[in-house]
C-alpha cells in the first residue's frame, strides 16, 4: 500500500504528513515520540492504512515540520495537530500517540473533545509534580556536545542503545538520523514532557482509551498503572518484548493492537 507524504500550510508554517489508507474511511492520527517523526510508523501506516485513514504528522519542530518560532510545548503541538485535521477536513479521529506523542495525543483529547473519538496511549508517561521533580534532576537524554572528530555521533548512538532491541541496528540509525536533523533543539520535547502539567489535564479526558504498555520500555511500562487510575475508561494491553521504538521494532504487534482497539464496541 502506497505511503503519500505532503504538506499542510498551518499557523506555524509548512506541516509535513505521510499518510494511508482511504480518505473516506475513518481516520486515525498518529503523533511520534521524540525526537522522532513520522517514520517512527513507516511500517505501521500501511498496515492501520489497510482498514482506515492512517495519518502520521510530523509534530511542529520535529522531522519536516515547522515550529513557527513559537515556543515548544504540548499544549502548542496538540494545537498545530487540531490545525492538521482542520486542514484535512477531518471533523473527528481516532488518536494514536507513542510516548512524547502519548501526551500530546491526551493534551489533544482534553482541549479538543469533539475532534478526538477515542485515545491509544503508547508508553506513554505520567507526568505529575513528582515526575516534573526526577525529571528535573536528572541529565540530558539526548542531548551530547559537537565534537571535531564526529564521536558526538556515537555518544547519541550508545546513549540510546540499552533501550534498543540488539541485532536491529536500522532501528538506531533511524533515530539517530531523526535527532541530527532536529540538531540543537533534540531536548526540546523531553523538556516539553518534563513540564506537562497532566494532572491537571487527564480529568478532562472522557473519550475510550487504551493504554499499551510495552514490557521492554523501562521509561513507560512502570506509569500504565498510574494512567489507568485516572482514565478509569481505560484498559492495559501489554506487547511482550517491546522497547522504547516500539512502532518501528514491533509494527504488526502495534497495528494489530490498535486496530482490535478501534474495532471493538465501544
Amino acid at each position: 500500500m502506497t505511503i503519500r507524504r505532503a504538506f499542510a500550510d498551518l499557523s506555524v508554517g509548512q506541516v509535513h504528513y505521510a499518510a494511508c489508507g482511504d480518505a473516506n474511511a475513518p481516520a486515525v492520527l498518529l503523533l511520534h515520540q521524540s525526537p522522532r517523526s513520522w517514520a517512527e510508523y513507516r511500517g505501521v501506516l500501511p498496515l492501520i492504512g489497510a482498514q482506515r485513514r492512517a495519518i502520521a504528522m510530523d509534530t511542529a519542530g520535529f522531522g519536516d515540520s515547522a515550529d513557527g518560532g513559537v515556543p515548544a510545548s504540548i499544549a502548542q503541538w496538540a494545537r498545530v495537530a487540531c490545525e492538521l485535521l482542520d486542514a484535512l477536513r477531518i471533523a473527528r479521529a481516532d488518536v494514536v500517540g507513542h510516548h512524547t506523542g502519548g501526551v500530546v495525543a491526551l493534551e489533544l483529547a482534553a482541549a479538543f473533545p469533539e475532534r478526538v473519538r477515542s485515545l491509544v496511549l503508547s508508553s506513554t508517561p505520567y507526568t505529575d509534580e513528582a515526575f516534573r521533580h526526577a525529571r528535573a534532576n536528572r541529565p540530558a537524554i539526548d542531548e551530547v556536545p559537537l565534537s571535531e572528530d564526529g564521536s558526538h555521533l556515537m555518544a547519541l548512538w550508545q546513549k540510546r542503545q540499552g533501550f534498543y532491541p540488539p541485532g536491529r541496528p536500522e532501528l538506531l540509525e533511524a533515530f539517530v538520523l531523526d535527532a541530527l536533523k532536529v540538531g540543537h533543539r533534540v531536548e526540546e520535547g523531553h523538556r516539553a514532557v518534563a513540564s506537562y502539567r497532566m494532572e491537571e489535564r487527564i480529568g478532562r479526558v472522557t473519550q475510550p482509551a487504551l493504554i499499551v504498555r510495552a514490557t521492554g520500555d523501562p521509561f513507560a511500562a512502570p506509569h500504565a498503572q498510574e494512567l489507568r487510575h485516572h482514565l478509569p475508561q481505560a484498559r492495559i494491553v501489554d506487547i511482550e518484548g517491546g522497547m522504547v521504538p516500539l512502532p518501528d521494532q514491533m509494527p504488526e504487534a502495534f497495528a494489530r493492537t490498535v486496530l482490535d482497539f478501534l474495532a471493538a464496541p465501544t
